[in-house]
């Protein structure tokens, strides 16, 4: 596994249908974040939102499937649940916009 390997799951459904609601990548990285000091939000360093090409993403760190198996397969048993679609790509842009 390349380390760069990200796994993207998209606000598409396999029929390419918009998935909703629509702020679901967000409640998706909230629910896997912490709380540090001040009740701030500390987001996983391995889960990100991201914006491909207009559609909103959760893109994942391939290095957590090692890492942090439980944490990996909640994440995809969440795409896989909702139907969406997901992929595996080592040519994500490390500069992408979120």
């Amino acid at each position: 596994m390349s380390t760069s390997e990200k796994v993207i799951i998209r606000g598409l459904t396999q029929d390419g249908g918009k998935f909703r609601p629509s702020d679901w990548a967000e409640r998706l990285c909230g629910a896997v974040a912490s709380y540090g000091p001040g009740r701030r939000i500390i987001f996983h360093p391995n889960v990100r939102l991201a914006s491909i090409d207009g559609v909103k993403c959760v893109v994942i760190d391939a290095m957590l499937e090692q890492n942090d198996e439980m944490l990996f397969d909640f994440l995809i048993e969440f795409a896989d649940d909702n139907n969406l679609q997901v992929d595996r790509t080592d040519q994500f842009p490390l500069d992408q916009d979120t």
